[in-house]
């Protein structure tokens, strides 16, 4: 007879006694996902045996942990106990199933090496949801554990679709640089005051100022944010930051509002208190970031040389709240056309302006350097373009929007500190947007984005002929 095969062909060749030993758990619970997943090509597991329904449960269990959380060692052991809880109901009629097998010896494994007691208190599988009117994700999904109680027969085909708000990415830096919630890459004047977000929710107001006299682009030096009132969770709280002044406490002095929503214990017993509104000081004077926790709002506010810096994560349902009257929101819609620097996603370079070399004449000359950390007030020099090129490339090597987007600046304005606020735009997205496969934008024209659909290409073509391999 030949051997029993398995849809996880190929995982043999990483079966190297030190590689086993190493990731022998999770070796063992892939091949319980894999195969249960493809029952076909694996054995064929009775209908009475749920040991695949044990599996998908840990995995829902602790798809949204991780050790950065606070009692992340303690939730992930009282899954593993409701894991094995479950394959011990299902031990007699999984007799002999490889994936039951599998998935037992991963379990013990995995408690070995996470010091798990065998004893001790369990996740529930369907868990009595909490509800905390103040905490947006807790409330949503109540909301749709309601939702999907009363609709599942009918619409089970779509019971995943919705288990999960979606979200949307607003960014503003340089000169100035806007990211829309449509990943609309704008570079915009917008001289004076301009909201980016005006919904029921929230506000968001910017200042921009002129960079250097005779160009027409200006950056940010003052930002004002609105979190409105919402019955039972906050009183209006309103932030303000201005160059040299980004403050880590609200106009009132306060740094959070309203009554704890979630109290969570970590590994070494202490616990933490999260509130529905609090602001948390990164760096001081530098970088600070603000949560809304009752309506599941990150915002990232920087200052970078003179001038500052935003990002923003909002729930899509919040930030379609706005009636006629508030339609005015770079971040929905873009900048009006006639405040458009770029033409139509093509960002043209600049000439160093003249009014730069003038005061240049004023101002001493600063040493190159490599630091990341930002320059002075006053660090200016003319760049060339490929000079511009070589300084941008010290922190960002991928030549996308971001890239083009300093290039630009540094030409413009000849002030080093904006290749540093275009590296910290790029982070605090990477930190904030929901979408990994959209974080990357070319300028229209460019070679790398003409190539993108051929690299694609070659992707599927290797994948395949890999697969087509095995």
């Amino acid at each position: 007879m030949g051997r029993a095969g398995c849809c996880c062909r190929g995982a043999e060749r990483l079966a190297s006694p030190s590689l086993v030993r190493r990731f022998r758990p999770l070796l063992l619970l892939i091949i319980a996902l894999c195969c249960g997943a493809h029952i076909g090509q694996c054995q064929v597991a009775t209908t009475q045996c749920r040991i695949q329904k044990c599996t998908t449960d840990f995995v829902s269990l602790t798809s949204h942990l991780t050790p950065a959380v606070d009692g992340f060692h303690t939730e992930f052991c009282k899954a593993l106990r409701a894991y094995s809880a479950c394959t011990q109901r299902t031990a007699k009629s999984c007799r002999g199933n490889l994936v039951f097998h599998s998935a037992v010896l991963g379990i013990s494994d995995l408690m070995s090496q996470r010091n798990c007691s065998r004893d001790g208190p369990t996740s529930s599988t369907h868990p009595e949801v909490q509800h905390e009117p103040c905490n947006y994700h807790s409330r949503t999904q109540h909301a749709h554990t309601h939702s999907h109680a009363h609709t599942h027969s009918h619409t089970h085909s779509h019971s995943h679709g919705q288990s999960q708000p979606g979200y949307l990415f607003c960014g503003l830096f340089g000169d100035p640089h806007l990211r829309t919630f449509k990943d609309s890459f704008q570079t915009c004047k917008v001289e004076g005051a301009w909201p980016l977000i005006d919904n029921d929710y929230l506000s968001v107001q910017v200042t921009n100022v002129p960079v250097v006299p005779g160009s027409s682009a200006t950056a940010t030096n003052k930002i004002t944010i609105i979190f409105k009132p919402y019955e039972g969770c906050t009183d209006q709280r309103v932030y303000q930051a201005v160059t040299d002044n980004l403050p880590a406490a609200f106009d009132d002095g306060t740094v959070s509002s309203g009554d704890p929503i979630h109290t969570s214990t970590g590994a070494d017993g202490a616990s933490g208190k999260v509130r529905a509104l609090w602001i948390s000081e990164r760096s001081p004077g530098r970088h600070v970031e603000l949560y809304a926790g009752y309506i599941g709002v990150t915002v990232i506010v920087r200052q970078l040389g003179r001038y500052l810096t935003l990002a923003v994560r909002i729930p899509e349902e919040l930030a379609q709240a706005y009636d006629a009257t508030q339609d005015l929101q770079l971040c929905l819609n873009g900048c009006p056309s006639g405040e458009r620097i770029d033409q139509a996603g093509h960002l043209p370079l600049p000439l160093s302006p003249p009014a730069l070399g003038l005061q240049l004449q004023h101002r001493r000359r600063p040493s190159y350097s490599l630091q990341t950390q930002a320059s002075p007030y006053g660090a200016m020099q003319v760049f060339g373009v490929e000079g511009a090129k070589e300084r941008c490339r010290e922190q960002l090597e991928v030549q996308d929007i971001y890239f083009h987007s300093c290039v630009f600046d540094l030409l413009t304005t000849g002030d080093a500190n904006f290749t540093v606020a275009a590296y910290s735009a790029m982070k605090d997205l990477e930190s904030l947007h929901p979408h990994r496969e959209r974080w990357r934008i070319y300028p229209r024209g460019s070679a790398t984005s003409t190539s993108q659909p051929i690299t694609r290409l070659a992707l599927l073509l290797l994948c395949a002929l890999s697969m087509a391999s095995m």
